[in-house]
C-alpha cells in the first residue's frame, strides 16, 4: 500500500470517530428528551401489564385407563363373545384413541371461541402415542387448573356415554343373534323329533301289516332304521307314546346358547363404571403465567423508549443544522 492510500484510509477512520464522538455528544447534550421517553416507555409497559388479560397454563398428564377401570366394559365382552372377544390391551388402546379424539374435537371448538380459551393436546413424549399431555389456558392459576379438570372429566363423561351407547347396541345385536340361533337349535331338534316319530310310526305300519307282535331281534342294538319293524307293533306302539311325551332333545351347545343370552340379557353398565383414560399425573396449580412477562415488557418498553427518545435527539439536531446551513 502506498502513502497516498494510507493517509486516505487514517482520513477515514478520523472522520468516523468523529462521526461517533458527535453522535454521542448529541445523544448525550439531548439525554433529558431520551429520559422522558425512557420514562414513557416504561409507563406504558406497566400499564400495559396491569391492563392485559393474563394467561396461565394448567398440565396434565394421562395415559390409557387401567384394568379395573374398564373391568365393566372387559366383562360385558367376554360374556357376549367369548374367546372372540377383544383383549384388554385392545380395549385399552380403543378408549385412550376415542378419549384423544373427543379431546381433540373440544379443542378445536374451545379455540375457536371468541373468548380464545386455549386447550391443546399432545404427546408427552416424543414420537410416543403414551402418555399423553394436556393442557388448558386461562386467566388466572386456579381458574386453568380448575377448567383443566373439568374439560377432563366432560370428555371422559362424554366418552363413557358413547362407550355405553354402543355396548347396548352391542348387546342389542348380540342379543337378538343369539336368540335367532337358540330358535334355530329348537327348530332343529323338533325336526329331529318329528323324524324320530314318523320313523317309528312307519316301522308301526310295517309290523302291523307283516303281523309281527313280538320282537323278532334279540337286541335292539342290531335293529337298524330299515328293520325296526322287526321290534313288534307292541313294542313300536309304546315308543310312539313314549316319543310323543319325550321333551325335544337339545344339543349341549343349545344350552350354552342360552345361558350367554340369559347372562347378557341380565347386563348393567353404568356411566360411572366406564373411563376412558388414567391420571399419569393430576392438573397441577401454575406457578409462572405466561403472558404478560413482567421483566420482559418493562425491558421492551425501556428499549423502545431508549430508541425513539434517541431518534426524537437525532432528528431534532438534523433539522437544527439542515436549516442552517439552507
Amino acid at each position: 500500500m502506498n502513502q497516498s492510500s494510507t493517509r486516505y484510509v487514517n482520513r477515514t477512520k478520523k472522520r468516523q470517530q468523529v462521526n461517533l464522538i458527535d453522535l454521542l455528544v448529541q445523544l448525550w447534550h439531548g439525554k433529558k428528551t431520551i429520559a422522558i421517553w425512557v420514562i414513557i416507555g416504561i409507563v406504558l409497559s406497566v400499564g400495559y401489564i396491569f391492563i392485559a388479560k393474563e394467561k396461565w397454563t394448567s398440565t396434565s398428564i394421562i395415559t390409557a385407563p387401567d384394568a379395573g377401570q374398564i373391568n365393566a366394559y372387559s366383562n360385558a365382552m367376554n360374556i357376549m363373545y367369548g374367546p372372540a372377544a377383544p383383549g384388554l390391551a385392545n380395549i385399552q388402546q380403543d378408549f385412550i384413541q376415542r378419549f384423544n379424539a373427543a379431546f381433540s374435537a373440544l379443542a378445536e371448538t374451545v379455540n375457536d371461541r371468541e373468548d380464545k380459551k386455549i386447550i391443546d393436546i399432545v404427546p408427552a413424549v416424543k414420537d410416543q402415542g403414551l402418555p399423553i399431555k394436556v393442557s388448558y389456558v386461562d386467566q388466572g392459576p386456579a381458574l386453568a387448573q380448575r377448567m383443566l379438570a373439568e374439560t377432563i372429566q366432560q370428555v371422559d363423561d362424554e366418552v363413557a356415554k358413547e362407550l355405553r351407547a354402543d355396548l347396548q347396541m352391542n348387546i342389542k345385536a348380540r342379543s337378538a343373534e343369539l336368540q335367532q340361533t337358540s330358535t334355530r337349535q329348537e327348530t332343529i331338534a323338533k325336526e329331529q323329533k318329528d323324524q324320530r316319530m314318523a320313523q317309528i310310526n312307519q316301522a308301526l305300519t310295517v309290523a302291523n301289516q307283516a303281523n309281527i307282535k313280538l320282537p323278532q331281534a334279540q337286541q335292539a342294538e342290531q335293529v337298524s332304521q330299515d328293520t325296526m319293524f322287526l321290534l313288534g307293533s307292541d313294542a313300536l306302539a309304546s315308543m310312539v307314546k313314549n316319543e310323543e311325551s319325550r321333551p325335544l332333545a337339545l344339543s349341549d351347545d343349545y344350552y350354552a346358547t342360552r345361558q350367554t343370552l340369559m347372562a347378557i340379557n341380565t347386563l348393567k353398565i353404568d356411566d360411572s363404571e366406564l373411563h376412558s383414560y388414567r391420571y399419569v399425573m393430576k392438573p397441577k396449580l401454575p406457578v409462572r403465567r405466561d403472558s404478560p412477562k413482567r421483566a420482559l415488557t418493562v425491558a421492551i418498553g425501556l428499549f423502545l423508549g431508549l430508541m425513539i427518545g434517541a431518534g426524537v435527539v437525532l432528528t431534532r439536531n438534523a433539522l437544527r443544522d439542515y436549516k442552517a446551513n439552507v
